[in-house]
């Protein structure tokens, strides 16, 4: 269930009534600019700035009739006006109102989402800088590889959702164009002029060029966008349930007071939260493969975008603001098993050492293709009998040729692994 208090903002960007408030601010705009170029009167336009109004029911009761919104709306306006609303859309196209409009609820919405972005930002480089120093494995294919810290787990996806922030902003940029270029984009009713004053007023670019819509190459890398940004959150959800899993047990996401695990074994806590943002990063990832299907229209338009952008548009926004709103509480919350950490650092009793021992080795003259034969041969001894890899190293009469103990005892030390940490975060977070 998506929470009640995480939504309101972005959904109101989506509701008939701001639409038709952008479709009526367009449309004024339109006809203050023709005012001041001396094609309509402007006493009909402080009319019309005067008495324009809609009624959602009474759009939808005309639509029903009509079956097209935009005449719909027209209609409506016209009954509050008067005769001045003759005025009103003179020389445009549906699409004039319609793209425009929309690149003014995409934009909106985008905003809420960059400040999102930046929120979980804050929240990653504290959580970052927190568990700097603590220890734990790294992991290969999801076998225990070499040692680093959860602060270093932490800096990598704060360094993403930068990247994922730069996207955003470029999607930002390229949504914000406007177009009152007519039914082809030849401008054969209205001037340029006219474009340039709505767009400047709505703090929009003028498309350089367009055919009866914005193209929708725009709109794709708009959604692409919150795709990629979907998969970075999958990414962060994916790890916490690993992390999870009851065989691993080193971090978890908080369980309040009261809360519930399973309805049949009470001693469930699961990883809900992340499992439900891998779930919504599907739905915002196929919602791009449809804007990049909307590329494609024929000749200078169709309407087959048009039912597309209606489910995507309010879909996509909403599920990414609710993500990053979930995904930063989680992070915020979260539950770090340090103890846990530490014990699955020995779980595979020096194992982890195993590359310093090769390097030792060819340090000392042994060929590569031999220290690791030796190296490889003691480990499996180890992984497959349970014992100390140190202690089998120091009994082994072949290492023993290359390395003293005192060389052996000081390959198993965690702070080799660490000494660049301090590094690492000057180059994430400078």
């Amino acid at each position: 269930m998506i929470e009640r208090y995480t939504l309101p903002k972005m959904a109101k960007i989506w509701e008939p009534q701001n639409r038709f408030a952008k479709w009526l601010q367009v449309e004024i705009l339109v006809c203050e600019a023709m005012a001041k170029e001396g094609m309509i009167p402007k006493k009909s336009v402080e009319n019309i700035k005067k008495k324009a109004q809609f009624s959602i029911d009474r759009i939808q009761k005309i639509e029903e009739e009509v079956k097209h919104d935009v005449i719909a709306f027209l209609t409506n306006v016209e009954e509050y006006v008067g005769p001045d609303a003759r005025f009103i859309h003179m020389g445009l196209t549906s699409s004039d109102i319609l793209d425009t409009a929309l690149a003014l609820q995409l934009k909106e919405a985008m905003e809420i989402i960059i400040d999102d972005v930046r929120n979980l930002l804050d929240v990653l480089k504290e959580k970052a800088f927190e568990h700097k120093n603590t220890v734990m494995i790294g992991r290969s294919h999801g076998i225990h590889a070499e040692p680093i810290t959860f602060g270093l787990k932490l800096a990598v996806w704060y360094s993403e959702m930068k990247r994922n922030l730069t996207r955003v902003e470029q999607a930002l940029d390229v949504i914000s164009y406007g177009k009152i270029s007519g039914a082809v984009g030849t401008f054969a009713n209205i001037p340029p002029g006219i474009e340039k004053y709505v767009c400047n007023n709505l703090g929009l670019k003028p498309a350089e060029i367009s055919t009866q819509i914005i193209q929708r190459d725009r709109h794709a890398q708009y959604f692409t966008a919150l795709a990629i940004l979907a998969g970075s959150i999958e990414k962060i959800a994916v790890e916490i349930r690993h992390l999870q899993r009851t065989e691993v047990g080193e971090v978890e996401e908080a369980f309040t007071p009261g809360q519930k695990g399973s309805s049949a074994m009470p001693h469930k806590k699961n990883p809900i939260g992340s499992e439900n943002l891998s779930g919504l990063a599907r739905l915002v990832r196929s919602n791009s493969i449809a804007a990049m299907e909307d590329m494609p229209l024929w000749h200078e338009r169709d309407i087959s975008h048009s039912s597309v952008e209606r489910v995507i548009a309010p879909d996509s926004t909403i599920l990414i603001d609710y993500m990053l709103n979930r995904l930063t509480r989680m992070m915020k919350n979260l539950v770090v098993n340090k103890d846990t950490m530490a014990r699955n650092i020995e779980k595979l009793k020096g194992l982890i050492f195993s590359q310093q021992v090769l390097l030792a080795l060819i340090a000392k003259e042994c060929s590569r293709q031999l220290a690791y034969s030796l190296t490889q041969r003691i480990s499996l001894q180890a992984w497959n009998i349970g014992e100390s890899f140190k202690q089998l190293l120091l009994s082994d009469p072949d290492v023993q040729k290359y390395l003293d103990n005192k060389e052996i005892e000081e390959i198993f030390s965690l702070s080799y692994h660490l000494k660049h940490v301090e590094e690492i975060f000057d180059r994430v977070f400078q």
